[in-house]
């Protein structure tokens, strides 16, 4: 029996940002002249190429989507979303304007669950319909479930989540990491998801300890401001502007001190998440900590910026790089017991993730 016993990292990143770089200024410049027509072929391509160059264990991965499936998702989902948020625009006024507000309310109650309904089928049938395009020894993923009941999910936690100020939303986000994943299959075997949202909890808490340090700091600000209140025009016109700008610093400080807060708390929740993931014999492990996932935006944005915006091309190579350099995996695994998938296979892809904005690579 072919036994694969591990307890290293388990993937590994092949590629080179030269190699990728003539498919990524190809496919820039193929989008801009089809109006972004071509952007469903220019991810095709673009998978294809960090697929091929990601090794897990002893073989490489494949993708085998086409972008004739992404466009035709594409125009699937812009169908199916296009009659609620025409409601919205046009439907909902003209009803109010012949006297029928009761109505128009209802109405556009209705279409906005079933928009939030639709995000979260989109979230379950993109992971399904990417499990189902990706190839490992000859083998795919996939799920034959349809999503439907996870979509009712999606929203039912979404909701609870919401409430008491908050508090349970990562509870919200690990339940429905980790249904998302147990429905979800790799040859014969079906994904276990375990993820524990407890060890989460304590940075989620951040946010709700910030605003008193916030409100701290902007005391501190009022109170050296008093001196100045009594001032004559023309007197101490230094120390009015350096005012001024401490205040615009302590503003910009409340903005990135939420963005390290949100980002502390995603990379825990990640590490988490992963960490309670199995298949069969395999245990999957994350092992980015905030400062990598800091450093991986900061690198994005500086080379945005650099790049007058051109470097932005580069950034689903740099995600993919990070993520699969930092995914580890340990345990056994007994290459000849895998066996072809059974589940279906969809004939188009994540438009409608792609459609309502709410995806990831």
């Amino acid at each position: 029996m072919d036994q694969e016993r591990f307890g290293g990292d388990g993937f590994a990143f092949e590629g080179n940002w030269r190699d990728y770089a003539p498919i990524a200024f190809t496919n820039l410049l193929l989008t801009i002249v089809t109006l972004g027509i071509y952007r469903f072929w220019a991810t095709t391509r673009t998978r294809r190429y960090l697929w091929a160059n990601t090794r897990f264990i002893d073989d490489r991965l494949e993708w085998t989507g086409t972008g004739k499936e992404l466009f035709l998702g594409f125009l699937m989902a812009v169908a199916l979303i296009g009659m609620p948020f025409l409601f919205l625009q046009f439907g909902a006024q003209a009803l109010v304007l012949q006297g029928h507000a009761g109505l128009a309310g209802i109405l556009t109650l209705g279409a906005v669950i079933l928009i939030f309904y639709m995000v979260g089928l989109a979230r379950f049938r993109a992971l399904r319909y990417r499990l189902s395009r990706t190839w490992w020894h000859g083998i795919r993923g996939g799920s034959d479930d349809q999503g439907f009941g996870y979509g009712i999910s999606y929203m039912r936690k979404s909701f609870v989540g919401s409430i008491a100020l908050g508090l349970l939303i990562p509870w919200s986000m690990m339940s429905l990491w980790n249904e998302r994943w147990n429905k979800m299959s790799f040859g014969p075997h079906m994904f276990e998801a375990a993820g524990d949202h407890g060890p989460t909890f304590k940075r989620f808490l951040l946010f709700y300890l910030f605003p008193i340090v916030a409100a701290v700091g902007i005391g501190i600000v009022a109170v050296a401001a008093i001196p100045m209140g009594g001032m004559q025009p023309g007197e101490n016109t230094g120390k009015i502007g350096a005012m001024f700008l401490v205040m615009g610093l302590f503003v910009v400080g409340i903005y990135a001190g939420l963005g390290l807060i949100a980002l502390a708390f995603y990379a825990s929740f990640f590490r988490e998440a992963v960490a309670g993931l199995s298949l069969t014999g395999l245990n999957f492990h994350f092992h980015a900590r905030t400062k990598d996932w800091f450093l991986l935006f900061l690198g994005d944005i500086a080379l945005v910026i650099a790049t007058l915006g051109i470097g932005a091309i580069f950034l689903q190579y740099r995600h993919w790089k990070f993520f699969a350099t930092h995914m580890g995996a340990t345990g056994e695994i007994y290459t000849d017991e895998l066996t072809q998938s059974q589940t279906k296979t969809s004939r188009h892809g994540e438009g409608l993730l792609d459609a309502l904005d709410v995806g990831a690579f």
